[in-house]
């Protein structure tokens, strides 16, 4: 039996200290080495101090480990004590003594190992082990099939993995190596611990992906719980998954998947319509509380699908969501607008455009619920189809009996159409100031007008038949540049203002046109709020997929997703990366986006849509009405009075806006700060005296006049 390397080591350290010990202190009484076994000895006393102290079980196998150091520490200070090497050799006896006394009790060797398990050279007799008796062994035979056999003849060769046994295996259908494991624990009332995948894959030589633990529900006649457990071998299942995954199949793996397009998903059903050539991915969360998180460029990739804005959409509704996949973009077709979908119902709502799955989109000329009229806001920048969408407007608002007036800053072709089938049109910012001016005074006049059945005046109600006298529409078009005018825009901004806020109730909805629904272009946070809450706002391409989105969530309530309009749909054809291989030119198929538009319905959710199509080439006839609505004789008899109603194309007359100039005493000429019907003008031109500021109240005023306040 060989000895233990350790036990050789000591040894040899016990026969090569002894000479030293007795040697050094008689040739070197100053020696370090003294100093060292002195000051071993002492770490030894106060081992043995705190073993004898402690209350611990074997605290003579600690001071028997201590030993050799003390013990050496001693004869080192006896041998420096005595004279050479003291009477017969007693040093040279002592040393020989220390290293006979290490050499056979090796209290390192012995005493110091892990567990004080005894050296290999001085074995201590085992007992024999006991014979553990296992469950799986002492059922033999229990009627279980070849295949539960087989399967647990390789489990205990793997030594039982965390204490389990088999209960059951089952083949799955038209599989050759796919099957499904029942397991429990061996002990009854311990619950299963510490299985893994790869612990169940490795007896039966599969790859640890190819395993799926889950848990057992508790079913009539057979128990479930933490202490049994199933495991799902499908090495041939998984393979054919990898090469031709089901719909199903990979949208788990890929878009469902915690990395994947849309985390947390799963599909409900995938549709095809051929008709339409379109494709549905109709999906839902796991967790019905949760909100969906789409990746769309990244479900594309996982689904084989182009990424392509024109001809992939998602639509979300609570926790489900759906992916539609057109073959061509949707929205490049032309939807005719005809009278039937221009005629209001009996809630003022008609079809003004649809969205990309073919459904109507409608939006309003009067608020039934709110019993008054609708404001309106379309934005989008020039050749956008802001005035397409005008002429469907127009039509639906003419065709429900109302008065529509139209301004616009500069002169086109398409509003002085539109001009022949509405009550009056014009293209300059003058024109546009009077009309609101005009406006904002019929809200007096109405307020004052007797209804015909009690001859009382009446706050307005869409549809009521004794209502005097009708609806009526301001457009104003690029009103962001009419209200930044230097000679008219403050009161086209103050006018518009006051209109969006009052209008209502004396039956006049307001509908400006621009490319900002933003206060340092026009709009006020309280004309925004206005014609927010009180209209359907439209926005159509604001230049940029960006600009585009925040136009759209400066009208809504709440920022919902916003769809994107890119500047063309353009279809994604072949690989750029070989293009830029061969060096090719990308191809030019883009497809124009105008006409379509974000509308924001009354729930705050942007739906993406493609508006009606009026053709300014033909004749508009068809969709207004024979006769055009007029304001009432009353109307426009108080309006005559007070010098509002004329051609509004005429220059500007003397003191309608602000007063003439006064002539000083000087002969010079001077125009006073204010004008309009409350005194809010613009400064005066030329030169001119001005007055002497001599008081904190005249100083006050200066700066009013200067800063418009």
């Amino acid at each position: 039996m060989s000895t233990p390397r350790s036990v050789v080591l000591e040894r040899l350290a016990y026969t090569l200290a002894a000479p030293v010990l007795a040697v050094a202190p008689n040739l070197y009484p100053d020696n370090p080495v003294n100093q060292v076994v002195q000051l071993a000895g002492a770490a030894g006393i106060g081992g043995w101090f705190l073993a004898a102290k402690s209350d611990a079980p074997g605290a003579g196998r600690k001071i028997l480990r201590w030993s050799p150091l003390v013990l050496a520490a001693a004869v080192d200070v006896a041998a420096g004590h005595t004279g050479g090497f003291g009477p017969y050799g007693m040093d040279g006896l002592l040393a020989a003594g220390w290293a006979a006394a290490g050499y056979l009790v090796m209290p390192f060797s012995r005493h110091a190992r892990r567990r004080h398990r005894p050296a290999l050279a001085a074995p201590v007799p085992q007992p024999a082990p006991t014979e553990v008796l296992q469950e799986p062994v002492a059922v033999a035979d229990d009627g279980a099939d070849l295949l539960t056999r087989d399967a647990r003849t390789l489990w205990e060769q793997a030594g039982m993995p965390a204490r389990t046994h088999i209960v059951k295996a089952t083949r799955h259908p038209g599989m050759r190596h796919d099957m499904t494991i029942l397991l429990r624990a061996s002990e009854t009332g311990r619950p299963i611990t510490g299985l893994t995948e790869a612990a169940v894959a490795a007896p039966f030589a599969v790859h640890s992906g190819d395993v799926v633990l889950a848990e057992v529900a508790i079913q009539p006649g057979r128990q479930g719980g933490p202490g049994w457990l199933e495991a799902h071998i499908t090495p041939d299942a998984n393979q054919r998954r990898r090469k031709a995954p089901t719909d199903q199949e990979r949208w788990t793996d890929k878009v469902g998947s915690p990395k994947g397009g849309a985390p947390g998903s799963e599909l409900v059903h995938k549709d095809r319509d051929d008709a339409r050539g379109v494709t549905f991915y109709r999906a839902k969360m796991a967790d019905s509380t949760e909100t969906p998180r789409i990746d769309l460029a990244k479900v594309c990739r996982a689904l084989g699908l182009p990424e392509d804005d024109s001809c992939v959409f998602v639509l979300i509704d609570g926790s489900e969501f759906l992916i539609s996949v057109f073959d061509s973009p949707p929205l490049s077709q032309i939807f005719r607008a005809t009278r039937e979908l221009l005629t209001p119902d009996a809630k003022g709502m008609y079809v003004c455009g649809f969205t990309i799955t073919g459904q109507p989109v409608k939006t309003m000329v009067y608020q039934h619920d709110k019993n008054a009229p609708a404001h309106g806001l379309t934005l989008g920048v020039s050749r956008s189809g802001k005035t397409q969408f005008f002429a469907i407007h127009m039509a639906a608002q003419s065709l429900d009996g109302e008065v529509v007036w139209l301004g616009t800053v500069r002169k086109d072709e398409k509003t002085t159409v539109l001009g022949r089938y509405i009550d009056r049109q014009g293209s300059t910012a003058l024109w546009m100031a009077r009309s609101l001016r005009a406006a904002k005074a019929l809200c007096e006049i109405r307020a004052e007008m007797p209804w015909p059945h009690d001859g009382q005046p009446h706050d307005y109600k869409p549809g009521d038949p004794r209502c005097p006298y009708r609806q009526l529409n301001v457009y104003g078009d690029e009103f962001m540049t009419a209200a930044q005018d230097g000679d008219f825009g403050e009161f086209i901004h103050k006018d518009g203002e006051d209109l969006t806020v009052t209008g209502l109730k004396y039956g006049i909805g307001f509908n400006p046109a621009g490319q900002s629904p933003f206060a340092h272009n026009g709009f006020s946070t309280e004309m925004k709020d206005n014609l927010r809450q009180n209209s359907r706002p439209v926005i159509f391409n604001m230049g940029s997929p960006g600009a585009t989105r925040k136009a759209a969530e400066g009208t809504m309530e709440n920022a919902y997703d916003v769809p994107t309009i890119p500047a063309r749909y353009s279809r994604s054809e072949g690989s750029a990366i070989e293009r830029a291989i061969r060096g090719e030119a990308d191809p030019e198929n883009g497809v124009s986006t105008g006409g379509v538009a974000v509308i924001v319905l009354d729930n705050g959710r942007a739906v993406l849509m493609r508006s009606l199509y009026a053709d300014f080439d033909t004749d508009l006839s068809e969709l207004f009405p024979d006769e055009v609505n007029r304001l009432t004789d009353h109307e426009i008899s108080e309006l005559t009075k007070r010098g509002l109603w004329f051609d509004w194309n005429e220059p500007v007359r003397p003191g309608e806006f602000w007063p003439e100039p006064e002539e000083d005493d000087d002969g010079g000429s001077r125009r006073r700060g204010g004008g309009g019907d409350k005194g809010g003008g613009r400064a005066s031109k030329g030169g001119g005296r001005r007055e002497e500021v001599v008081s904190a109240r005249k100083a006050l005023e200066a700066i009013k006049n200067l800063t418009d306040a």
